[in-house]
């Protein structure tokens, strides 16, 4: 199953993720995921895997086509928020603003 940039946005927003904390954890570029995310580029497919795989790790489940199109939805168990997306009240500032 392909990995689409709706699903990445979606997979991202559903476990609180920035792309710097997608990037930290597939290990992808910030520049590539963002390129993909806006359709701008196709990485290749074990780029896709790293950043599915990322994202899997985290709690998120792709959907298959099954007639209404693919989607991503959450683990049972798994937090809305994964604890990385978390900064510290005090640690806030222009630079972490996304």
């Amino acid at each position: 199953m392909s990995l689409s940039p709706a699903q990445c946005r979606a997979a991202r927003a559903l476990i609180a993720w920035s792309q710097d904390q997608l990037s930290g954890a597939s290990k992808v570029a910030k520049a590539t995921i963002a390129n993909f995310e806006a359709g701008k580029r196709e990485p290749y497919p074990r780029t896709l895997d790293d950043l599915r795989a990322a994202l899997e790790s985290a709690g998120v489940i792709f959907v298959a086509e099954n007639g209404e199109g693919p989607g991503v939805r959450l683990r049972k168990g798994a937090a809305a928020v994964a604890p990385a997306a978390s900064i510290p009240i005090g640690d806030l500032n222009a630079e972490n603003d996304e």
